[in-house]
């Protein structure tokens, strides 16, 4: 049987294998064959017109299919295939210094709101949240593109990353916050303040220490094979880390 290489990212979805067997006589039917062993690698490599996905690579002893027969190449049984994602096609450039200032902002703004006892303006930070993520940019990044980065208070720094995951977790806490906001209001001030609180240490969490439990989340969901949940972490990095930048 040939043999095909998996790569770090998609070994989750394999039980830690690097190397899977797979039978048939072609491409296509190789991927079928390593998709009835792991079926949950299905939506990380296919869409849903059952075409590979555009950044997912296939080499065949080192040829890229695509300069072959594509998924129709011929195989034989001592041959070895080798998945390749793309970090152009599967990372985007995500400025990571934006991101920490929606966190920083979410934290100050929060615990201003908690020490001044003001309901509304807990309820304001999710909204200005709920509005980020509806737009897919950090909620409070406007900031940093109109006042941090312009006047160089902060250096930019760019990271190969998925930003959805980042949106998914942002989205996460404007739920959180914004029902504190909502039990405050109704006058339920311990789990109100609670709640609060919950989303200004996860942001913590994700400024000081480079960890966001959001993300964490995504990434699991898309372990269980949940629609929508579709994005890998980078190479090398575990799920819910900020990427470590290329030298």
């Amino acid at each position: 049987m040939a043999k095909l290489k998996i790569p770090s990212p998609l070994r989750t979805y394999t039980n830690g294998q690097a190397v899977v067997e797979v039978g048939g006589d072609t491409v296509a039917e190789a991927m079928e064959s390593l998709i009835e062993q792991h079926p949950d690698l299905r939506q990380h490599l296919f869409n849903g017109r059952g075409e590979l996905r555009p950044f997912v690579n296939l080499y065949l002893n080192s040829e890229d299919i695509r300069h072959l027969q594509k998924l129709e190449t011929t195989i034989q049984a001592d041959d070895h295939l080798m998945i390749v994602p793309s970090i152009a096609g599967g990372l985007e450039r995500v400025d990571h210094s934006a991101l920490r200032t929606n966190q920083a902002f979410i934290i100050g703004l929060s615990i201003l709101a908690f020490i001044l006892n003001l309901p509304w303006l807990a309820a304001l930070v999710a909204l200005v949240m709920a509005l980020g993520t509806a737009l897919k940019v950090p909620g409070f990044g406007f900031v940093y593109r109109r006042i941090i980065k312009p006047l160089k208070l902060v250096k930019p720094n760019i990271l190969d990353d998925n930003p959805e995951p980042h949106l998914f977790a942002q989205g996460f806490g404007a739920v959180v916050l914004g029902l504190g906001a909502v039990t405050l209001f109704l006058g339920a001030n311990v789990i109100g303040w609670i709640l609060v609180w919950l989303v200004v240490l996860l942001a913590g969490l994700n400024l000081f220490a480079g960890f966001c439990v959001g993300c964490a989340i995504y990434y699991w969901l898309g372990r269980l094979s949940v629609p929508g949940f579709v994005e890998l972490p980078p190479e090398e990095t575990f799920p819910g880390m900020r990427p470590k930048a290329k030298i």
